[in-house]
């Protein structure tokens, strides 16, 4: 199905000249796809899929309030070494139009499923997930074993961790405090804060002053809060069982080793158990900045060791 225009066209009653001119906010990167009479906000990095290139689309799930902004870094040296990758805007988020809810799980691998067959992206990909984002690729690559040829979870969220007390009562938490940052950004209160809060990936320019901007908008707030008000039931969709033996995992986690945590354990459980799995701890690294310029090379090395273990 045929991309739509990022933006909608602006009919303005007089040229635009000058300081106006140069004041009209610059159109997001990427493209608006449409997934069955809405439309999801895509950005693509790397080889087109034109021939240049035969090895599998890297697919980036972002985060809890996140959008796809977060992975540019990322997708950046993606593409300094061939791979062609697909970040986007879950439904609500940045830059996408609203979806159906219940925002749990099973709407947003719905949502991912249709905009792979829009794209015409019918090969097996890799998922990398980061954070919250590690259940909905998850439960994508359960559903959908035949599309997925490996899995890279990011500093992320698995079902075990609603299974302690600790992890459940964690995310009570944040969904409160999601409540409230929807309620504050209806008011307006999230702009000034996300100049100077809203990027801790510590993006480059383009896609940092996207996240900031995304990050203030009360739309984004209010979805965001939706899907974090349906973690529990997402993470037990994602948990009803175990991804398979054969398939590979690699696992990124933010701070050493010898910062073992109760967390750190449970992340890992996903690469002990594939027959291909594969684990690095990256020192001085926080949830955020993984993302980020400083400390991005571990996501990509465990995007290699998946397309390695199946031979691609």
């Amino acid at each position: 199905m045929a991309a739509q225009p990022s933006s909608p066209t602006r009919t303005a009653r007089w040229p635009a000249f000058g300081r106006a001119a140069a004041a009209r906010p610059k159109a997001p990167r990427g493209e608006l796809i449409d997934v069955g009479g809405r439309r999801l906000r895509v950005v693509r990095a790397g080889p087109t899929p034109t021939g240049v290139s035969d090895r599998p689309t890297i697919v980036l799930e972002h985060g809890a309030f996140g959008c796809a902004s977060d992975w540019a870094v990322v997708q950046a040296r993606l593409a300094a070494k061939g791979l062609a990758s697909v970040a986007y805007d879950r439904a609500g988020l940045g830059h996408s139009d609203p979806g159906p809810v219940p925002r749990d799980g099973h709407a947003i691998v719905a949502d991912l499923t249709a905009l792979l067959d829009s794209m015409a992206e019918s090969e097996p990909v890799v998922l990398v997930g980061h954070s919250m984002g590690g259940l909905m690729v998850r439960l994508f690559a359960l559903t959908h074993p035949k599309r997925v040829l490996g899995v890279v979870l990011v500093d992320a969220v698995t079902p075990e961790v609603m299974a302690s007390a600790i992890g459940a009562g964690a995310v009570k938490t944040f969904a409160r405090l999601m409540r409230l940052a929807s309620h504050g950004a209806r008011l307006g209160m999230l702009r000034p804060v996300a100049v100077f809060a809203g990027d801790r990936i510590f993006l480059d320019p383009e896609a940092s002053a996207e996240k900031r901007k995304i990050w203030g908008s009360p739309s984004h707030a209010h979805w965001s809060a939706e899907e974090v008000a349906q973690w529990p039931t997402t993470s037990s969709q994602a948990g009803a069982r175990d991804f398979p033996v054969g398939m590979p995992i690699a696992v990124v986690t933010a701070g050493g080793e010898e910062t073992a945590t109760v967390l750190k354990e449970i992340q890992m459980i996903p690469a002990i158990a594939s027959k291909s799995g594969y684990i690095e701890h990256v020192p001085r690294a926080t949830h955020a900045s993984l993302l980020g310029r400083k400390f991005a090379d571990p996501i990509v090395r465990g995007v290699d060791h998946v397309l390695a273990a199946v031979g691609r």
